[in-house]
């Protein structure tokens, strides 16, 4: 049985398996002391280790021979690569007269390392004697961000986001893509998307490797490619050229490839000849979810002959050729198979499923153990409940998490992959995902981690190694902010929060949207904004690392509540006039850009803006 930390002692992210603190004795971190290494390839994991030491004002140099004694005071600690522990494991000793990390090889040791460093960041240079015994959960463990719908970050962003997940023992980044890679020969496709090229994919994938992450290429390739087919040189590839009419558009879009259509597939050929050689990675994620009009359009006389299920699995066959003609092991969303289970079966055996679903209460337990019975390798996929919510949906996103992570390891899956969408223009800032980011990291490495961590332990580590705020007010803020919506728990807020999901409709069609389950309560509402700016006037309070976050915050909040606005206004005409609802958004629209550019690039901020420009309009009206 897992030993836990007192949590009034020491956070780590993720919580170790077991950690054994000694009754008595601390070590001190002194200047001048050794990081000793007995295998040259622990160099990188030396060097790691020494620049963050330093970054706590702590100089330590690598040496290799010869081998201090036991009581010299130079002795800082020890670094080993032991081919005899369990695989993925490593041990940890912090004893009274120098430490030592153990790992069964060169990333289990750089992941030793890590929890050394997050020991040494909050205990400063006098630390508790303990020991621990650590392995992961998951062998993989990822996240996979929307650059897609509409942000596409900057290269530092990317860097940064893969240093903060490299330490907290995550080995797997994917950038979901349906249009943001600069294919040389489809210019039309990405030229306003300010797109990735195949020379910053390099870089980034040597970045990542450095830091034990696999960079895995992702590219939508059925359903969700209507960035392409929009223009007029792909529109005969369409399921449905004249258009699907879909509640995410804002007009109706062609929407799926036509899988009837041999020329689909020489188009995916030529993409993937060029995308894939920019990536180390053996696996590659052709995604192939919600083909809503699979078979309403060019495809109905297959799909009348053969069966939905049938075409599908066959398009996935192919595609699964296409892979393998590049070397690669196809990774695929599971939503539609899972229509049609007596077909799973047939799926190609080396290809694995990516089992999704972000709310609470999902079916990973059902389908996990579908695809288990099938023989098929699965991720289970939940997600950071941050988008379509400005400021998260915290209880969601726990749960969310948890259930993936007892599901998936109940059912054997082979990976957890956190996803992080951007669903109707993106409009939540990157931190708001800390905290799924965070909570998806520990649940990954380590199953069993208490729910006790889920609060109080949760918000320790945002404010440790997330946000970096001394003060401890971000942590909490953030974990609070996402409660503010089930203020209003007569809705069902399913894959978002109702006063979110207000910014996007024009005020006289919000009563008749289905995710309005019941009808306003304006002093819910009213409830939920005064608890709202309660919060928000703690935001001066804190001080993390990067100020921008609270800039970023500060725009959420003033977001969520122009939507809740907009909620009581539907039930009272005179809650707020159309003048000053455009004197609130107009200066908002001008700071949404800012924010926006702080950290992404230019292309899909356009589109983004549509949204808040449409309510600018209603309220001009």
């Amino acid at each position: 049985m897992p030993i836990v930390p007192n949590t009034s002692e020491l956070v780590l992210l993720p919580p170790p398996c077991e950690i054994r603190y000694h009754d008595s004795g601390s070590y001190t971190l002194r200047d001048g002391q050794h990081i000793l290494i007995t295998d040259p390839a622990a160099q990188p994991v030396a060097e790691y280790l020494q620049r963050a030491l330093s970054d706590t004002g702590i100089l330590w140099s690598i040496l290799t021979e010869p081998q201090p004694l036991d009581d010299d005071p130079a002795r800082g600690i020890d670094l080993s690569i032991d081919a005899g522990l369990a695989a993925g494991s490593y041990q940890l000793e912090i004893g009274t007269t120098y430490s030592w990390i153990a790992g069964a090889d060169l990333v289990s040791l750089f992941y030793g390392v890590c929890t050394f460093i997050q020991i040494v960041q909050q205990a400063g240079n006098e630390l508790s004697t303990l020991n621990i015994d650590d392995k992961p959960s998951f062998a993989r463990r990822g996240v996979m961000l929307d650059i897609s719908r509409d942000k596409v970050p900057t290269l530092d962003t990317l860097k940064a986001l893969v240093d903060l997940f490299a330490s907290w023992k995550l080995n797997e980044l994917q950038l979901y893509t349906e249009h943001t890679f600069a294919y040389q020969k489809h210019e039309n496709v990405w030229k306003d998307a300010s797109p990735l090229t195949a020379a910053e994919i390099r870089e980034l994938d040597a970045y990542c490797r450095a830091r034990f992450i696999d960079l895995v290429p992702n590219q939508n390739s059925f359903g969700h490619f209507h960035r392409w087919l929009m223009h007029p040189e792909y529109l005969d590839l369409a399921e449905v050229p004249e258009g699907l009419d879909w509640p995410i558009f804002l007009k109706p879009r062609p929407f799926s490839l036509n899988a009837a259509d041999p020329r689909v597939f020489t188009l995916l050929d030529e993409l993937y000849a060029e995308l894939l050689p920019n990536f180390s990675s053996k696996y590659f994620n052709v995604g192939a979810d919600e083909t809503f009009d699979l078979g309403k359009g060019r495809s109905a006389a297959l799909v009348e002959r053969d069966g939905r299920g049938r075409v599908y699995v066959d398009y996935l066959k192919k595609l699964s050729e296409l892979v393998h003609k590049n070397g690669r092991v196809m990774q695929f969303w599971g939503d539609i198979i899972m229509e049609h289970p007596e077909l799973v079966s047939e799926l190609p055996k080396d290809a694995i499923a990516l089992e999704w679903g972000y709310e609470a209460d999902h079916a990973f337990d059902r389908d996990g153990a579908l695809f288990a019975q099938a023989g098929i390798a699965f991720y289970v996929c939940p997600g950071t409940s941050s988008w379509i919510s400005l400021v998260g949906r915290t209880d969601n996103a726990i749960g969310n998490l948890r259930n993936a992570a007892e599901n998936g390891i109940k059912h054997g899956a082979v990976g957890y992959l956190n996803t992080d969408w951007g669903d109707f223009g993106h409009l939540q800032a990157l931190p708001v995902s800390y905290l799924g980011f965070a909570l998806g990291a520990a649940l990954s490495w380590n199953a069993q981690t208490p729910r006790e961590f889920d609060e109080a332990g949760l918000i320790r580590a945002l404010n440790l190694f997330a946000f970096k705020d001394a003060t401890g007010v971000m942590g909490d803020l953030a974990y609070n902010f996402g409660l503010v919506y089930r203020t209003l728990d007569d809705q069902k807020h399913h894959n978002g929060a109702v006063m979110v999901r207000a910014l996007l409709f024009p005020l006289a069609q919000i009563p008749e949207q289905k995710w309005l389950t019941s009808p306003i309560n304006a002093q819910k509402v009213r409830a939920a904004m005064d608890h709202m700016q309660t919060l928000a006037a703690r935001l001066d309070e804190a001080h993390p690392a990067d100020p921008l976050i609270i800039r970023e915050y500060k725009l959420a909040v003033a977001l969520w509540l122009h939507g809740a606005k907009r909620l009581l206004m539907v039930v009272d005409s005179a809650a707020y006039t159309k003048a000053a609802m455009l004197a609130e958004l107009e200066p908002l629209r001008t700071e949404y850009e800012a924010v926006w550019l702080a950290r992404n690039r230019r292309g899909g901020l356009r589109d983004s803006l549509v949204r808040l420009d449409r309510l600018i309009q209603e309220y001009q009206a």
